[in-house]
C-alpha cells in the first residue's frame, strides 16, 4: 500500500528544514516547538486513521492512478460517491481533532488543478495535465502531506494588480528560463504548511490580460530555498508556550488552528511543477473550482465535526449540573442539533448533486449552489452554536481557575468541593470540559469560520452569479397562465 505509518510521517519531517519564525524568534525544530507541534500531531493522526481498521474506509481509498490504496487526502474525486466520502472524511477529521486537518486545502486544490489543467490542455494546447498527474502520482505513492495556498496580501481593491505601487502584493513571476520560473511575493493565512511535505499554490483571483505574471499555479517542497514562514501568535499560543502541563489547555494535543504567512523570496520552481503560467483566462477557473470544493468542506463537513464536540461538551455540563430536565437547556441543545444537521444536510447535498466538471475531465466537483449555501449557512450557525454553548457553560467558562489548583495543598479541597457541583464526576474532568467550551467560544475558530473558504460576501456574490431564477419565474407564469408581451409592451 502507498501509505506511511504515523512514525514514518514524523521521521520524514526530520529531513525537512523549513524556515519558521514565531513570536520574534526562529523556530529551530517544528517537532519540538509546542505550537508548531500541534500541526505535526494533526497531520500525523491522518496517517494513523488511514491504517486503523475502524477508520480506513473513511481515510483511505483505491487510486486508479497508481492502482493502490492511498490516503483519501491525496485523491481526486471521480464520482459523487467519492464526494460523499470526502464530506464524511471532513466531518470525521474535524470531530476527532477539534481543529483543522492541514491536508484539507491541498486536497481541495488537487480537484481544481485536475479539472482546470485538463481543460486548458484541450482548449489551449498546453501540457499541464500530464505534468499534474505525474505530480499527483508521486504524492500518492509517497503518501505526502500537501498544504494549499491561495490568499494574498493584495493592494487596494479599487486598483488593478498591475497598478499597485508594490507589484509583489500578489505572487508574481520575476524570471523565466529553460529550467523553470522564479516567483516572488507572499501568501497569507495559510494553514499548517510548515509541517507538510509539499505546498500547492493557486491564484487568489481572476486575472486580466496584462497580468500574465500573476496567473500562477505550481507545487513546491515546503522547505524550498527562499520560502519563509511567519507564524500567527495569540494569547492561546502564549498559553501553550508557558503552560506547565498541556492538560491545562482546551485541546491538549491538537491545539488551535495554526497558520502562517508564506513568503516567497525569489523561489525557483521547475517547469515540471508549474501547472498554470500566464493563461489569464483560466486563473478565475482555478479559484472558482477550488472554492466550489472548499466551501462544501468548510461549510457542510468540518464545522459539523466541530459542532459535534461543542454539543458533546454542553451535554456533559448539563449532566454534571443536574440540568437534564431544565426545558430551556434542552431547547438550546435541540437548536444546536438542528443547526448542526442543517449544515450536514447542505454539505451532503453539495456532494450528492456534484457533477463532472468540466464534462469529460473525470473530475467531480460539488454542486456550486449547495456548496455556497453550506458555507453561508454555517457562518451564522456556528456563531449561534458558540453563543448557546457559552450560555450553557455559564460564567465558569471565563472565570475558571487553573487545573494546577487541584495540586495546591492549600486550596485543592476548596476547588474540589465547590467546582464539583455535587456531581460524582471528578472536578478535574468538570474543569477540563469547561476549558474545552472556552477553547471554542473564546478561541480563534469563530472568526476563522466566518472567513475560511472566503468571507460571507464572497458566497453571496457567487450565489448571485450562479442561481438561475428562470425556472422559478416560469413556474409562476405557468400557474397563473401569464401571457407574454410583444415588443411594444402590449399584451
Amino acid at each position: 500500500m502507498a501509505l506511511m505509518t504515523p512514525e514514518q510521517f514524523e521521521e520524514s519531517l526530520k529531513s525537512l528544514r523549513p524556515r519558521v519564525y514565531m513570536n520574534g524568534k526562529k523556530v529551530d525544530n517544528i517537532l519540538e516547538n509546542r505550537n508548531t507541534r500541534t500541526v505535526v500531531e494533526a497531520n500525523k493522526a491522518s496517517y494513523e486513521w488511514a491504517l486503523d481498521p475502524r477508520y480506513k474506509h473513511i481515510m483511505s481509498c483505491h487510486s486508479p492512478l497508481v492502482d493502490d490504496v492511498v490516503n483519501r487526502y491525496t485523491h481526486v474525486s471521480a464520482s459523487t460517491d467519492d464526494l460523499v466520502k470526502k464530506a464524511e472524511a471532513g466531518t470525521f477529521t474535524a470531530e476527532m481533532l477539534g481543529t483543522c486537518i492541514y491536508r484539507c486545502v491541498g486536497y481541495d486544490a488537487f480537484h481544481s488543478l485536475a479539472s482546470t489543467c485538463w481543460e486548458m490542455d484541450r482548449k489551449l494546447g498546453t501540457e499541464y495535465y500530464p505534468k499534474f498527474l505525474e505530480y499527483l502520482k508521486m504524492v500518492q505513492r509517497k503518501d505526502l502531506s500537501v498544504a494549499g495556498a491561495l490568499t494574498e496580501p493584495r493592494g487596494k481593491r479599487n486598483q488593478k494588480t498591475i497598478d499597485w505601487p508594490d507589484p509583489y502584493l500578489s505572487l508574481k513571476v520575476v524570471e523565466k528560463n529553460k529550467d523553470g520560473i522564479v516567483v516572488r511575493g507572499a501568501k497569507i493565512n495559510i494553514s499548517g504548511a510548515f509541517a507538510s511535505h509539499e505546498l500547492v499554490v493557486l491564484p487568489q483571483s481572476s486575472h486580466a490580460p496584462g497580468e500574465e505574471d500573476y496567473a500562477l499555479a505550481f507545487a513546491t517542497p515546503t522547505d524550498a530555498e527562499g520560502i519563509i514562514y511567519i507564524c500567527q501568535y495569540s494569547p492561546y499560543s502564549a498559553e501553550r508556550d508557558t503552560a506547565d502541563s498541556l492538560e491545562e489547555l482546551g485541546n491538549p494535543r491538537f491545539g488551535q488552528r495554526e497558520t502562517s504567512m508564506v513568503v516567497f523570496n525569489n523561489v525557483f520552481v521547475p517547469w515540471d511543477r508549474v501547472f498554470h503560467c500566464g493563461e489569464t483566462a483560466y486563473s478565475g477557473k482555478f479559484v472558482a473550482r477550488f472554492a466550489k470544493t472548499h466551501r462544501m468542506t468548510c461549510g457542510g463537513t468540518c464545522k459539523v465535526g466541530f459542532m459535534n464536540q461543542i454539543i458533546g461538551a454542553c451535554k456533559l455540563i448539563q449532566e454534571y449540573k443536574g440540568l437534564e430536565k431544565v426545558s430551556h437547556v434542552n431547547d438550546q441543545l435541540t437548536e444546536m442539533v438542528v443547526l448542526r444537521e442543517t449544515g450536514r444536510a447542505c454539505g451532503m447535498a453539495a456532494a450528492m448533486k456534484g457533477t463532472e466538471d468540466p464534462p469529460g475531465s473525470g473530475v467531480y466537483l460539488p454542486d456550486e449552489v449547495m456548496g455556497n449555501v453550506a458555507k453561508l449557512n454555517i457562518c451564522n450557525a456556528f456563531w449561534r452554536v458558540m453563543a448557546l454553548a457559552g450560555d450553557i457553560g455559564g460564567g465558569l467558562v471565563v472565570t475558571m481557575p487553573s487545573l494546577k489548583e487541584l495540586s495546591n495543598p492549600e486550596i485543592k479541597d476548596y476547588v474540589t468541593e465547590f467546582y464539583s457541583f455535587g456531581s460524582d464526576e471528578p472536578t478535574e474532568n468538570i474543569l477540563k470540559v469547561h476549558k474545552l467550551i472556552q477553547h471554542w467560544t473564546a478561541g480563534q475558530h469563530g472568526v476563522a469560520t466566518w472567513h475560511g473558504a472566503g468571507p460571507v460576501m464572497a458566497q453571496k456574490i457567487m450565489l448571485q452569479r450562479v442561481v438561475d431564477f428562470e425556472r422559478d419565474k416560469n413556474l409562476v407564469r405557468q400557474t397563473l397562465n401569464l401571457k407574454g408581451k410583444d415588443r411594444e409592451g402590449t399584451t
